[in-house]
């Protein structure tokens, strides 16, 4: 056989190679799914208004330290530490929606009065109760993966959206049982607002915690509340009561006190109570639980049971205002704390 000399060997390889990397260069192109995870994995994400991507720096009052938690992370926290898992979906995606404009609003503020350096908000009912996974898993034990896939998708199904009026963030107050009527914010606090008025709410009649009696003796109730009763059966006379049928202020033999007072001094469950005297104790009654301003919770749920969606429960107790994307708020945010 004749013998084929190296260098003619050479020229063909050369030709060979240069004729096969172009269709090796194509042929994964050439596959759409191919070429579509590889676009995928180059393409940049953009991120700058994405609110994974914003982290919510809470002070966690038992160990004294700041935790990042990522925003949709804290509400989630937030909803699962205020309102019953059993709860109704839509009364839970209700309470989302609070939480989430609740730390919106928070997060945009410029006053961070009594929070270490660093912090938004506390783990507390000074702002909202917060807990994490960890804590859920351990507060909930079995009823742990059915509890949390519900709140999860309270969260999801109102991602991106919060209460406004006016194009701001609403101040997002709640309760957990009304005496029957939500309150006016100016008969709780000093300031009004638009959309913190007094509605009915008689959903709150079938709570657990609508009712509440505690008993003291005339020596601790004088003395909690600054004041000195008569020798007669006679406690105090109601001057006034709220718009929403909370006691406004009582006069106690001379002594003025508001409604709000009595309730705090005494740690009742309301400021809509009825009181009596017998021998040396002294009865207290109350309707509902909690301050009374904005979303009852248990009203909520009451809504969410008649079929009544979370935007028709949020608009109820928030009168007048929008359900809007928070969106350009965090982005300004973002850009501002860069």
């Amino acid at each position: 056989m004749k013998q084929i000399k190296p260098i003619v060997v050479l020229i063909i390889s050369l030709v060979f190679v240069t004729l096969l990397i172009p269709t090796v260069l194509v042929l994964p192109f050439n596959d759409s799914k191919a070429s579509s995870n590889i676009l995928e994995e180059i393409e940049p994400v953009n991120t700058s208004s994405d609110e994974s991507s914003i982290e919510v720096a809470v002070y966690r009052s038992a160990k004294k330290e700041i935790e990042q938690v990522s925003l949709e992370s804290y509400v989630t926290g937030v909803v699962a530490s205020e309102m019953p898992a059993e709860f109704e979906l839509e009364a839970l995606k209700a309470q989302t929606l609070a939480a989430r404009t609740y730390i919106v609003k928070q997060m945009m503020s410029d006053e961070k009065i009594g929070l270490p350096k660093g912090a938004i908000v506390t783990d507390t009912e000074l702002h909202q109760v917060f807990k994490n996974d960890r804590e859920l898993k351990k507060l909930w034990g079995k009823d742990y993966d059915w509890k949390i896939k519900k709140i999860k998708e309270a969260v999801k199904a109102t991602e991106g959206q919060i209460l406004t009026y006016n194009g701001e963030p609403i101040t997002a107050q709640f309760f957990s049982t009304s005496n029957g009527y939500t309150e006016n914010s100016e008969a709780y606090w000093s300031n009004p607002f638009p959309y913190l008025k007094s509605v009915e709410s008689p959903w709150d009649t079938k709570s657990p915690k609508f009712y509440d009696k505690k008993v003291f003796s005339v020596k601790d109730f004088e003395k909690l509340l600054g004041v000195k009763l008569g020798a007669d059966d006679q406690i105090g006379k109601i001057l006034d009561r709220t718009p929403g049928k909370r006691v406004g202020n009582v006069n106690i033999n001379g002594n003025v006190l508001s409604g709000r007072e009595v309730r705090e001094k005494l740690d009742l469950k309301s400021a809509d109570f009825i009181w009596k005297r017998k021998n040396d104790q002294i009865i207290i009654e109350t309707k509902g639980y909690g301050h009374g301003v904005g979303m009852s919770q248990y009203g909520a749920n009451g809504m969410a049971l008649e079929g009544k969606k979370y935007e028709d429960i949020v608009k109820y107790y928030y009168q007048g205002v929008e359900v809007s994307k928070s969106e350009p708020l965090l982005t300004n945010f973002t850009a501002k704390n860069r």
